[in-house]
């Protein structure tokens, strides 16, 4: 298996900067999630790992080995990506032999039964084995997919969004065996996506990318329960967190004078690193939809908006003024649209951030 490292990663594609000083480090053995929007340099931070681009600044790292001359084939890296790359007039079986048989250096062929027939059972396609990848669903083209992989052993695995294809039930199902997968093999493993749940369900660690550059790197309990700034707030969480612009005047959250007030906890106030948030400087307050509650007697009037339906939960959209809140509620609870409801929030839970950067006073704003 691999550590991975990338030292201030800068790419460029004539005038477009897909990477900014981009630091990145993978453990060996580890299941990386880099979770980022649509544009954000999630391939291009998988390819040049890969070898299948080369940085315009920075280095990367292998095992402490600077590869940036080595070719794709010599950093022994498998690439699984969203489009399965089989090849569709072959057997599944004959599919997962392709990448062990190489004309410069074939395997013997009774290592190459031994992978395939490993690969297989790991995956549960061996009744599939001789049939045409034609043939197969989407889940099973994948599983496939995953095997060609699997079968060279290789010291690192690549994945770019490999279940956004799938449907949501098959998307579940799969992401319980590839991390299953991976803790099997003990192999170091990269996961590019856009989904917030599989980063959460799946990764060790979690690395939000925006804009070209690591904004947050932690457990996925870290990058939920302590966000760095507002961006890794909205985007990690679903439904997101809810945010609201304020003040703290005398110990308490304000909104709006007299009709939008809540209390703190004082470890917001009080805490490490919250740079005399009490100061009254514009803030934004983040507060999660499970920590907010509905009451008779809460300090807070809304009307409920919105209803959204989970089954176990009610997602209740909730407006004061010009401002959406939303609330998770058990499914039993009664609302409708329109009905003027109270709520409270836990004021252990609130987290302040700076108006103009962002930034969480808990990381130093």
């Amino acid at each position: 298996m691999a550590h991975i490292q990338l030292r201030t990663i800068t790419k460029t594609f004539g005038r477009h900067r897909a990477l900014a000083k981009l630091d990145l480090d993978i453990a060996d053995g580890e299941f990386f999630v880099l979770l980022g929007e649509t544009g954000a340099g999630k391939t291009t931070t998988l390819r040049l790992i890969a070898g299948l681009e080369k940085p315009t600044e920075g280095q990367v790292f292998i095992d402490g080995v600077d590869v940036a001359d080595w070719g794709a084939a010599e950093r022994d890296v498998a690439l699984v990506l969203q489009q399965y790359s089989l090849y569709p007039r072959y057997t599944v079986r004959e599919n997962l032999e392709f990448p062990l048989k190489p004309k410069i250096r074939r395997l013997p062929d009774a290592e190459i039964k031994e992978r395939v027939a490993r690969a297989a059972k790991t995956l549960r396609i061996e009744h599939l084995l001789d049939r045409k990848v034609d043939r197969l669903s989407g889940g099973e083209m994948q599983r496939v997919s995953i095997g060609r992989a699997i079968v060279r052993k290789p010291r690192v695995f690549l994945m770019d969004e490999p279940l956004s294809a799938l449907d949501a039930k098959l998307r579940e199902s799969l992401r319980t065996e590839l991390k299953n997968l991976q803790m099997q093999l003990g192999a170091t493993f990269l996961f590019v996506t856009h989904d917030q749940i599989e980063a959460m369900s799946m990764g060790d660690k979690v690395g939000v990318l925006h804009n070209g550059r690591i904004v947050q790197t932690g457990t996925p309990q870290e990058i939920y329960n302590d966000p760095r700034n507002t961006y890794v707030a909205s985007f990690v969480g679903s439904p997101p967190m809810n945010l609201m612009d304020g003040r703290v005047v005398d110990g308490r959250a304000v909104m709006t004078p007299m009709r939008f007030e809540l209390p703190l906890g004082g470890g917001r106030l009080g805490g490490a690193g919250t740079g005399g948030a009490a100061d009254g400087r514009p803030l934004v307050f983040g507060i999660r939809p499970e920590d907010l509650h509905l009451e008779s007697g809460a300090p807070v009037e809304a009307l409920v908006h919105d209803m959204e339906n989970h089954g176990v939960e009610k997602i209740v959209t909730l407006k004061v003024g010009d401002t959406h809140l939303r609330v998770t509620v058990p499914a039993q609870t009664q609302v409708a649209i329109e009905e003027p409801v109270r709520f409270a929030w836990n004021p252990d839970k609130v987290m302040l951030f700076d108006k103009a950067t962002g930034m969480s006073l808990r990381h130093g704003a």
